[in-house]
């Protein structure tokens, strides 16, 4: 019914950086709540950011000052830019969405999720 899609992990040197982009297709009424987590070997997930349709933005603590987050609600799609990326950024990058099948029917959607790895 809805399909978030990711793309744009890859790997990078520390201090590189990556554009990361998922964006949402099918039954849509509405996007709301968008966000990005994480998860790295051996640690749960973890939340990197959300942004409301509104472009209010959330950042986790780690993230803060060195990734932005931001929407285009005409397509659809959030994207993550992630900048100064140390080793530990490296993790399996979820993107995900709380979205209006109806007016009256939100419901969370998750990516597939992408690798991201930051190495020398």
């Amino acid at each position: 019914q809805v399909q978030l899609v990711e793309s744009g992990g890859g790997l990078v040197q520390p201090g590189g950086s990556l554009r990361l982009s998922c964006a949402a297709s099918g039954s849509i009424f509405r996007v709301s709540v968008m966000g990005w987590y994480r998860q790295a070997p051996g640690k749960q997930r973890e939340l990197v950011a959300t942004i409301t349709s509104g472009g209010s933005a959330n950042y986790a603590d780690s993230v803060k000052g060195r990734f932005t987050i931001s929407r285009d609600n005409a397509k659809n799609t959030v994207y993550l830019q992630a900048g100064t990326l140390k080793p530990e950024d490296t993790a399996v990058y979820y993107c995900n969405a709380v979205v209006f099948t109806t007016p009256g029917s939100p419901y969370n959607y998750w990516a597939q999720g992408t690798q991201v790895t930051v190495s020398s």
